[in-house]
């Protein structure tokens, strides 16, 4: 199963929305064939794994398959990978973790039972979830997994009063967030952001199959036709008052204008949550200035925050997020550590929030 997931993760950009699934066949102790899913439309792991094994000259008949995801049981982009596994003469299916989608949720083990392969599951299910995170987080809350990212320095600040902010991390902390911004189905700023740095929010320096799409949120409007974000692949610019000329301006440029106003004239954003799980998008990056970071936090829209401390002071300047004035510590938001690693000079830290 680990060398399954190894597999999965090489599909780590390129699956969405489907979940990255690795398979590998085994008999004798021997794998005989392996694969990962394809990008939407195409083969899955299992059928990855026994082309694979056929071209090796390899019959799979009684062998062992180990799927980190439960077969599938229904007929979506492509056929159920149950039937075919029950078509080729498996003797036995080992999966990872059950699959959260109530259109299989058990169904894919049910059938293959019903077929006499023996079945087996909870086989390094955390590490299966951990690497699916966003696709769950759709299956059973309809809202994609959000991972907040700043970049800041020991005692918290992400850019000088001026706005300065380059580079509080090192190259390799720099590099590390490239590839959580590649596995991503969407990044997200504000327009605040757009204004102030003009960035590209593509992913730069480490490999991806495909650019995660680009979200801004901008309320008004105000984005310039000419910003560097809007280069490149369509973006989806969430406002929520209207103005009929940028939007026709935008729109033939081939972007996408979502509104979504709350009773203040501004983003709603838990219900732009809810849109990106209808648009199928599983995993958001958000990249963005302590106004928006603030709001997220507030309106309950992260999941986790990726943090980048250097060891460096900067003393009074811009801090993370906008919270607060807080008239007690009760109100204050609680995380929990999920993982602590050091990235060449700067501390990566991976909190999870706990509602």
């Amino acid at each position: 199963m680990t060398l399954a997931l190894e597999w999965a993760a090489k599909g780590m950009t390129s699956t969405a929305p489907n979940p990255r699934v690795g398979c590998v066949i085994v008999r004798d102790g021997q794998v005989i064939g392996a694969g990962h899913t394809q990008p939407a439309g195409q083969a899955h792991a299992e059928i990855m794994a026994m082309r694979d094994a056929a071209a090796r000259g390899h019959d799979v008949r009684g062998a062992t398959a180990y799927v980190t995801l439960e077969p599938c049981n229904h007929h979506g982009r492509t056929p159920p990978c149950s039937e075919a596994l029950v078509r080729a003469g498996l003797g036995r299916v080992v999966a990872a973790i059950e699959d959260p989608n109530p259109l299989v949720a058990g169904q894919g083990m049910a059938r293959l039972a019903a077929h006499g392969i023996e079945t087996a599951s909870g086989v390094l299910a955390d590490a299966a979830y951990e690497m699916n995170i966003g696709f769950f987080s759709r299956m059973r809350r309809g809202l994609p997994w959000v991972r907040l990212k700043a970049a800041a320095s020991l005692d918290g600040m992400t850019a000088l009063n001026n706005g300065a902010s380059q580079w509080i991390t090192g190259p390799e902390a720099r590099a590390d967030g490239h590839a959580w911004r590649a596995r991503a189905c969407a990044v997200l700023t504000g327009i605040g952001t757009v204004k102030a740095d003009d960035p590209q929010l593509t992913v730069r320096g480490v490999e991806t199959t495909r650019q995660p799409r680009r979200i801004v949120v901008d309320s008004r409007l105000d984005i310039a036709l000419d910003a560097r974000v809007l280069a490149g692949e369509p973006c989806w610019i969430v406002a929520a008052v209207a103005n009929p000329a940028k939007e026709a301006a935008l729109r033939e440029a081939g972007h996408d204008i979502i509104m979504l106003p709350n009773e203040a004239g501004k983003v709603d954003l838990a219900a732009l949550m809810r849109e990106l799980g209808r648009r199928e998008i599983n995993e958001v990056h958000v990249e963005a200035g302590f106004k928006l970071n603030g709001s997220l936090v507030r309106e309950g829209c992260v999941d986790e925050l990726l943090v980048y401390l250097a060891p460096s002071l900067i003393g009074q300047a811009q801090g993370m997020f906008a919270l607060g004035p807080f008239e007690s510590l009760e109100q204050r938001q609680r995380l929990a550590f999920h993982h602590i690693q050091q990235v060449g000079d700067d501390l990566r830290i991976l909190a999870r929030i706990t509602k």
